[in-house]
């Protein structure tokens, strides 16, 4: 194979290979390690040192794949080698060979120099952990390796026993002690199996009794190659047939239900919050009754907390009395009045892009403390990648084929362990939680992949939105009430309609129609926020495609007619009525001991009871209190819905897309300036003695005249003296005005401290 003659020669530094690259090549360099560019470098030679750093290495590493690493560790074995003996050392496809060391190149993993191929310096020690053998468990080429030929002469040498020995180090890190055996003996004298390997140089002595295997005996025995089994092989997915509609629907419910179960929860929240933990979270009595709320388990319910959370609908604030707690935001009230599809794609996206892991809630920390939802530690960087590539590879099976049970999630593990094989260590617990979180929010039903998840994961929303919202049921006006005290919704309600039907009724039963029981005391609830009986029939009137049956008009009536009986005021406080009997079943009442009532006329009983205490009490025995006014005017309204601010960084991903490609493209031109600023003037003209100001001023009036592009050595207030690059505008009032090049803006520079001016060096 003879080297293409489209690639360019080789280059003497990392830096010059880096500088010969154009402006996109950069650019993709720096958004695949964004550490590179934080803060800007200030030339190529200070990037080309960046790329080099151990932290910056160890990330980018991170971030291969099995034939990536496969092939970067061949490089390290090999030292200095050219591409077609690279490509021939590596177990693969030659092509996927090609693919994984150009990609490698782009990283700055590896550089082309005048006599081959090279590792980054530090590469050896990132992909050892400082062991000294990589994924092959093979050590670099010796210096001057012997030839090919006279390592296939040592093997042959070799006995059965000494071979099996040679070929069980290979396969289990090419690293071994020699116990007993000698370290110098020549072969006729060798009597066991170690000696030799020993004499033959087949193993070499590192020190203290450790001995390890030459690279080039490790090609030898894997005929050429660093590896013995192929390395590009995918592992694949376990997968079975299942119709595309059914996935869709399973997903389209539970979308519809993550929607619903989260719009409950927080307008329940919004009356009666919890309250935060002082380290941030949310307490495990709170989950459990949020569980309860939503008739779910508590795993599902710390999910629907953490990406209420993580979407900005729940935030930090003050309750009623100025406590921390837990809160609907702002953006809530605006959420909940878009439709169902659009609801549920800022939820998604919002978790897709969360680094939460919802899926620890419950277990134990190392010190044996449970996690609390919402606790800040709770969240890992590695998440947001893992639930990416979970979808992806799930977007890889064509429609039609879902996971297989029970094998289907191990053979997704082995696919993204392929994919990084570096991180992390819960890789398996991550890929097992996105597997269920995705099932419970609605991008996969029946362990496939929704077909209106698809476009979503390619950056296509409103296409998603358009295929969720045609499989979601149209929203129904109406309910159909039936003579046992229950209304069934044959469909999902309106938004409106279904936050006053709970509020008058309890819901019993969901699923493809919502059952809604009327009792005594969901009536009091509505009586309580301010309805009257003759609203409540309105209401009912109008939604209820059937008669209103006697029994439920009952209901009304008797709940209405008992409630308001006994009015509690402020006394500490006291109980009012206008009948003595109901009074009197009051103050005789066996569990009423406790409130302490006392009768000071036939109509009035007081009490040291708070109201806030009592009034509960009261309704618990059977009571319907209401509150009277000083006026004696009857006070009933619903509780106040208390919100929290709405995070500020709301921006959606393609704003933060395009605001890295912008920032990306400005710390490219700022290398570039910095490198022209610091590369030698070409010029004999150019001044090498410092400038006064009159000098200075002459120097930039005249660049400015001829348009030239200057250099100026500049001390800030620092005394820190740097070279700029820049494009003179004006000059005036001992202030010259400029385009900078490095910072990509117009900017001011006082002239007294400007030392030296000279042209650009035209490269």
């Amino acid at each position: 194979m003879s080297r293409s003659p489209a690639r360019p020669p080789g280059f003497r530094t990392v830096a010059d290979q880096l500088r010969s690259w154009p402006d996109d090549r950069l650019s993709r360099l720096l958004v695949a390690r964004p550490d590179l560019a934080t803060p800007a470098p200030h030339d190529f030679s200070q990037l080309a040192s960046r790329v080099a750093t151990r932290a910056s290495l160890l990330r980018a590493l991170d971030h291969l794949n099995r034939l990536e690493l496969c092939t970067l560790d061949a490089l390290v074995v090999l030292g200095q080698t050219s591409r077609e003996r690279l490509v021939a050392s590596v177990r693969a496809a030659p092509a996927a060979v090609e693919a994984a060391l150009d990609r490698l190149v782009d990283l700055a993993l590896v550089w082309e120099s005048d006599q081959g191929l090279r590792a980054l310096s530090g590469v050896a020690d990132g992909l050892t952990g400082g062991a000294g053998h990589g994924h092959s468990g093979l050590r670099p080429v010796s210096a001057e390796p012997p030839p090919p030929a006279e390592v296939e002469r040592r093997l042959a040498e070799l006995s059965e026993p000494a071979r099996t020995l040679l070929e069980h180090v290979a396969d289990n890190g090419g690293e071994a002690t020699t116990g007993t055996a000698r370290h110098t003996v020549l072969p006729e004298e060798a009597a066991t199996p170690a000696e030799e390997l020993l004499a033959r140089r087949l193993l070499v002595p590192r020190g203290g009794g450790v001995v390890v295997l030459p690279g080039e005996v490790g090609l030898a025995l894997r005929g050429g190659r660093t590896t013995r089994e192929p390395v590009d092989d995918l592992p694949a997915l376990a997968a079975s047939s299942r119709a595309e509609a059914l996935v869709d629907r399973a997903a389209a419910g539970a979308a519809f239900e993550a929607v619903r179960r989260l719009e409950l929860l927080l307008d329940q929240w919004g009356t009666r919050p919890p309250g935060a933990l002082r380290t941030g979270g949310l307490g495990v009595r709170d989950l459990k009754a949020a569980a309860a709320t939503m008739h779910v388990d508590e795993p599902t319910a710390a999910l629907v907390v953490e990406v209420a959370h993580a979407a900005g609908l729940l935030a930090t604030g003050q309750d009623a009395d100025g406590n921390p707690a837990w809160l609907p935001t702002d953006a809530f009230d605006q959420w909940v009045d878009r439709p169902v599809a659009e609801r549920w794609l800022a939820v998604v996206s919002a978790w897709l892009e969360s680094p939460r892991l919802p899926g620890l809630v419950g277990a134990r920390d190392t010190k044996g403390k449970a996690w609390n939802a919402l606790a800040p530690e709770l969240a890992a960087s590695t998440q947001v990648e893992t639930r990416r590539m979970t979808l992806d590879a799930l977007a890889g099976l064509p429609p039609g084929q879902v996971l297989a049970t029970g094998t289907g999630v191990p053979s997704l593990v082995a696919h993204l362990t392929w994919l990084r094989p570096r991180r992390p260590r819960t890789r398996a617990d991550q890929v097992a939680w996105t597997v269920s979180e995705s099932a419970v929010l609605g991008l996969t039903g029946l362990g496939g992949l929704a077909s209106y998840a698809r476009p979503l994961l390619a950056g296509d929303a409103a296409a998603a939105v358009a295929g969720l919202a045609d499989l979601l049921p149209a929203p129904v006006d109406h309910v159909l009430v039936q003579a046992d005290l229950t209304a069934v919704a044959p469909g999902p309600l309106e938004t409106a309609l279904a936050r006053s039907l709970q509020l008058l009724a309890d819901v019993e039963s969901r699923g493809g129609a919502t059952v809604y029981r009327f009792t005594p005391g969901s009536v009091r609830r509505a009586l309580d926020s301010g309805w009257s009986a003759a609203e409540i029939h309105d209401f009912l009137g109008s939604v209820s495609r059937t008669p209103l049956p006697q029994p439920l008009t009952y209901l009304v009536d008797d709940t209405a007619r008992t409630f308001g009986t006994v009015r509690v005021g402020y006394a500490e406080a006291f109980l009012r009525a206008d009948d003595e009997a109901a009074l009197t079943e009051l103050v005789h009442h066996p569990q009423a001991a406790s409130l302490g009532l006392r009768r000071i006329a036939p109509t009035v009983v007081i009490t040291d009871t708070p109201i806030d205490v009592l009034l509960p009490r009261l309704r618990e025995l059977g009571a319907a209190p209401v509150v009277e006014a000083a006026d004696g005017t009857v006070r009933v309204a619903r509780p106040d819905a208390l919100r929290a601010r709405t995070p500020r960084d709301r921006r959606g991903p393609a704003v933060r897309a395009a605001h890295q490609s912008a920032q990306v493209a400005q710390v490219v031109g700022a290398v570039r300036a910095g490198d022209r600023a610091a590369a030698p003037a070409s010029t004999p003209a150019a001044p090498a003695a410092a400038l006064t100001p009159s000098g200075s001023l002459t120097a930039l009036r005249e660049a400015v005249e001829t348009g030239t592009t200057v250099v100026i050595s500049y001390v800030d207030n620092h005394g820190t003296r740097s070279d700029r690059v820049v494009e003179p505008i004006r000059v005036e009032g001992g202030w010259l005005t400029a385009h900078d090049q490095r910072s990509d803006d117009e900017r001011t520079f006082a002239v007294h401290r400007i030392t030296a001016v000279r042209p650009l060096d035209a490269r």
